[in-house]
């Protein structure tokens, strides 16, 4: 790097998966290199973080450069974008920046991490301007699958970016205005450095398809439903949470909100004057009353979260809403890759109580939020830009998405990894430099690093079982209890009991002990060892695992 003024960005989250953005833009010399951060959002624990349910990109870097950061600004309030926020504010105190939607979800976010009345967040309407620093921030209004989505127009003296955020070409989104082109096409003729963009759908030919082709199907397809309906979808989705809601009323059903998520995505969206014309919704306590034909209920949890509605309603174990045979569950969302197998067991699960399904794979029900190869064909064609940046996608959608936009005539394209440094200007676009990244995990209330000691002991825990053993000593080490062995983790082996195979184990703790001379006995590290290695060996001849072995030596 030079000290020359620069143009860089610098993506935090975001380009080895899809989801959790975290992303910088910096312009200025190195001596006074000033920063504007873009999105604070999360991903979701799987089988590999135990215990885990947030995953939030590593902000050290950037916090680290806290003293020259301008503003930190939202692009929308899925929670890859917005989901960080409450997390991560105290770390920057910086002023936030969110059009009205998006707004009113990040307070709740800010009430909950306890900093509501010290964080600064500025409401901005659609299409404003905002100026930081040697930035001016210029919201662009785009389509996607929830409210006020947008991307941002990054003006630096070294040139424009067009940070698009999450978007897809919608000409009938239900909820806001529709794509319209033209802010798009005049950024173009005026000249576009580059333009970091979401690779979600590359792979897919064609287009998303409009949020407005599905109201007309579900509103047929509930009707010819005769016994209790629940829908599932994602809450977020508030043009699709209308459609439906619009698709009840037409068929002479009411509606009833199940789940937390979907009571507080309608009230932001109310608050906001979205949904103003919808009939009250029915409480959970009094749906049950209604005849099974009048009733529909507007679910979480269509990617089989074990603590949502429908799980519950699935299980069985729902305070209020109970489905049986003749009832229907209509799936309108798609299967996140991932999810499989939570998926397929809730439906299995209703499906064992005689409740009809049907998903998007059966009737057009769903369409995608972001855009397919024909909408960014589109958008290159109206930006121009001379850099294309591919992001929000793992790799093989970044690199496809490279070659996709040098296919359009692009000059130049970047494939970044999470932590690479981007200048973009002056010069020809180029990776410069790398700076530490990672990954935070939300443990109970804490965040932790992905390396944690814990998160790997809870990883061997779950692959290789657990065993404990206890031994006191007195004054000469000589024995007075144990060595007594306990075992997590275990079942019975075919043929034999789970009781042979803890023999097996308090022979060998015996074994070790007594094949220890007093004077190593009275050393805790040596018995420990000894212990550890013996009971390491049985583990793997009688059960082909290396468990966790903790050993607890008394001394009295």
């Amino acid at each position: 790097m030079t000290d020359k003024a620069e143009l860089l960005f610098l993506p935090l989250g975001g380009c080895n998966e899809i989801g959790m953005n975290l992303n910088a833009y910096a312009y200025g010399p190195m001596h006074d290199r000033r920063w504007i951060i873009v999105d604070m959002g999360v991903s979701f624990g799987d089988l590999r973080t135990p215990g885990v349910d947030v995953i939030i990109p590593d902000p050290g870097f950037i916090e680290e450069q806290r003293d020259n950061i301008e503003a930190i600004f939202l692009t929308h309030a899925h929670e890859d974008h917005i989901g960080a926020v409450g997390h991560l504010w105290h770390r920057f105190q910086k002023p936030m920046y969110a059009t009205p939607f998006t707004a009113e979800l990040i307070r709740h976010k800010l009430n909950d991490a306890g900093v509501i009345d010290k964080a600064k967040l500025n409401v901005v309407p659609l299409g404003g301007k905002v100026k930081a620093g040697p930035f001016e921030v210029e919201y662009v209004t785009l389509t996607h699958s929830i409210p006020e989505p947008n991307g941002l127009a990054i003006k630096t003296p070294a040139g424009t970016i067009l940070h698009t955020g999450d978007w897809k070409i919608d000409p009938d989104p239900q909820i806001g205005a529709p794509f319209d082109s033209t802010v798009l096409e005049k950024m173009g003729d005026e000249g576009v450095l580059a333009m970091v963009c979401d690779s979600t759908n590359v792979f897919e030919e064609g287009e998303a398809g409009s949020e407005g082709s599905c109201r007309d199907e579900l509103v047929d397809l509930i009707g010819e439903q005769t016994g209790r309906v629940a829908v599932t979808a994602f809450a977020s989705n508030v043009a699709r949470v209308e459609s439906i809601v619009r698709a009840a009323e037409a068929n002479g059903r009411h509606v009833c909100l199940v789940g937390r998520s979907m009571h507080r995505i309608t009230a932001a969206a109310k608050a906001v004057g979205m949904l103003a014309d919808c009939a009250e919704f029915v409480d959970e306590k009094e749906a049950g009353y209604l005849p099974p034909e009048a009733i529909l209920y507007l679910c979480t949890g269509s990617q089989g979260e074990p603590r949502a509605a429908l799980s519950r309603i699935a299980q069985g174990n729902h305070p209020h809403v109970t489905l049986n045979k003749g009832d229907t569950v209509i799936f309108s969302s798609r299967v996140i890759p991932g999810n499989e197998r939570g998926i397929f067991d809730l439906q299995n699960a209703l499906a064992e109580k005689g409740v009809k399904l049907i998903t998007d794979r059966m009737r057009h029900i769903h369409v995608s939020g972001h855009p397919c190869r024909d909408e960014l064909r589109r958008m290159y064609s109206w930006v121009r830009p001379r850099i294309s940046v591919p992001v929000h996608g793992e790799r093989r959608h970044i690199l496809e998405h490279a070659d996709y936009a040098k296919s359009l005539q692009v000059s130049e394209a970047v494939t970044p990894k999470n932590g690479d440094v981007i200048r973009l200007a002056p010069g020809r676009a180029k990776i410069v430099d790398e700076v530490p990244t990672g990954r935070l995990l939300l443990d109970g209330n804490r965040l932790i690093p992905e390396n944690a000691q814990g998160i790997q002991e809870r990883r061997r825990l779950s692959f290789a079982g657990h065993v404990t053993v206890a031994i006191c000593f007195d004054d000469n080490a000589d024995i007075i209890d144990g060595p007594e062995v306990f075992v997590r983790g275990y079942s019975e082996p075919d043929g034999r009991t789970l009781d042979e195979t803890i023999d097996a184990f308090d022979e060998a703790a015996e074994n070790a002990v007594d094949g220890l001379k007093r004077k190593a006995r009275l050393d805790d590290e040596t018995v420990e060892r000894s212990l550890i290695r013996a009971l390491r060996k049985v583990g793997e001849r009688e059960l082909g695992k290396r468990p966790l072995i903790d050993v607890s030596i008394l001394r009295g």
